[in-house]
Parts: structure tokens; sequence; C-alpha cells
């Protein structure tokens, strides 16, 4: 929970950071005296909205990479490396990708993949991961990773990231408009913004924010079983996958950084705590790919 709690204090802080500098800056200042300018205001909330979304993506691989010691294989050290590579190659060519970066990391089993395009993307594994499943289950695992770049993940779970935040700064400032001139009857014209439009808006862009949230982590919960399919479709059967999943499930998932967490292979949580969860349980996974296999 705290792993997710932390998740989002991270995204709603990036988005406050960014509108409050450009508030100082006086871009979206809206004049009361003609009411809002939706217009400007709109504008205003694309560029807060996506700024940070889209900085993100273009960073994600160094930041992954720094993030977890990452160390990409260039010239393969050990046949395990070998075969990574050539397994990557295998499926990146029937995924119809061009081959993405491989890197391992020191950790539990844990793997991710990033990257702002499909051509240039990172795939990483764990040692964990690599020490606690046959070469079947990981390769399992690489082929939901490859999904995930063929599908576009990164850059689709960006755009929504840009959406949700965008209507966040947009519906906190009309509330704060409202609030300050309707109901404490701040007279634009004479005084500009009053403390309650401030106020209104660092709480709204907060609580809304939150709200977004289960928008984003809902639609990360659904491209995870899009990958597990993905996987099974390149390996030709989803067994393996399922074998991996049940293995993920067995082990404690090893920890990511906050920025990284949605990009995991391991992942769910149950309660309230699900709503926020990037990642189905296990369970779910699992009994999506038996209603593939069985079809």
């Amino acid at each position: 929970m705290k792993r997710i709690v932390l998740f989002i204090l991270t995204n709603l802080a990036v988005m406050l950071v960014l509108s409050l500098v450009l508030t100082v800056l006086g871009v979206g200042r809206q004049p009361y005296g003609g009411g809002l300018d939706l217009g400007s205001l709109m504008i205003f909330s694309l560029v807060v909205g996506f700024t940070g979304a889209i900085f993100s993506l273009l960073i994600s691989k160094p930041m992954a990479k720094w993030s977890t010691g990452a160390r990409v294989i260039g010239a393969p050290s050990s046949s395990t490396e070998q075969w990574l590579l050539t397994t990557v190659a295998k499926l990146a060519g029937r995924a119809g990708i061009a081959m993405p970066e491989v890197a391992v990391y020191e950790g539990e089993a844990n793997a991710f993949a990033t990257g702002a395009f499909k051509n240039s993307a990172l795939v990483a594994v764990s040692t964990g991961l690599l020490q606690s499943m046959n070469q079947d289950e990981v390769e399992a695992v690489l082929g939901h990773e490859i999904a995930h770049v063929a599908n576009g993940d990164m850059v689709t779970l960006t755009l929504i990231q840009g959406v949700v935040n965008t209507f966040v700064i947009f519906l906190a400032r009309v509330v704060g408009f409202f609030v300050d001139k309707v109901l404490l009857r701040n007279n634009g014209e004479q005084r500009g913004r009053g403390i309650g439009y401030m106020v209104t808006v660092m709480v709204c862009e907060v609580l809304f924010g939150i709200a977004a949230s289960l928008i984003v982590a809902w639609f990360s919960r659904q491209r995870e079983f899009r990958a597990d399919a993905g996987s099974a479709k390149l390996l030709g059967s989803p067994v393996p996958m399922m074998h991996a999943l049940a293995r993920l499930g067995g082990v404690a998932p090893g920890p990511l950084p906050q920025s990284m967490a949605a990009l995991g292979i391991a992942g769910g949580n149950a309660g309230w705590s699900a709503l926020f969860a990037t990642h189905p349980p296990m369970e779910e996974r699992i009994a999506a790919l038996r209603g593939v296999q069985s079809q």
C-alpha cells in the first residue's frame, strides 16, 4: 500500500509543481471581469497536463537504468546473457519491432520494459527472476514485456495520464472560480483572484488527481491482461505465461522505484487498494489465460 500511495503522490507532485510555476509566471491567469476564458484555460491545462507526462516518457530509459542499476548487455559474458539476447531478438522479430536493449539488474523476481519509442525500447530482467524461473518461464516473461513494447503501452499510458491531468487542472480551476466569485463573492475586477480560488484549486487538484489515478490504474491493469495474451501469442501457447505467473505469485515480487512500479511484471493488491493497483491479482491473470487456452 505504501508503494501505491507514494506512486500517486509522485504524479500529483509533478502536476502541482508545474501548475504552480506556470501560475506564478502568469500563464493561465483568468480575468474575472468577463468570466472564465475557457479557451485559454484549456490551453494552460493541456500544457501542464501533458508536459510532465511526456517529459517522464522521454527520459524513461535513462531513468530506468539509473534507478534500478540495470546493466545493458553489450557483449554477452555468459551463456545466460547470450540466451537472453537471442530470445529477445527472436520475440522482437515475431512482434515486428526492432531489437530493444536488454539489461539485467540485481534484485528479487521482476522485469520491466520502457522507452518512448517501439523501436528503441529497453527490456530488463532481475537476477532474482533468472534464478527462480526455468527458461520457458523467463521466455514467457520476456514475451510479456515485448508485447508491452509492441502494443505501444508506454506511449498510450502517457497519453492517458496527460488527458486526465488536463481535466484535473481544468476542472480544479473552474471550481476555484465558482467558489471564489460566486460563493465568496470576490469582485475579480478590483481584487483579482481571492484566497478562496487558490485554496480551492490546490485542494481540488489533489482530490481530482486521486480520482484520476483510478482511471490510469484501471487502464494499466487492462494492459497487463493484453500483454499476458501477447506473450501467449508470441510463444504459441499460454501455458508458459501461466506457469510464470504462478511462480511469481508464490514469491515476493521485487520492489521497483516508484516511477517504475507500473512497468514491472509483478504486482497486484486486494481490497480497496486494488482500485489503485497497476497490476491485477495473479489469479485473475492466470484465469484470463485459461480462457485464451480454451479458445
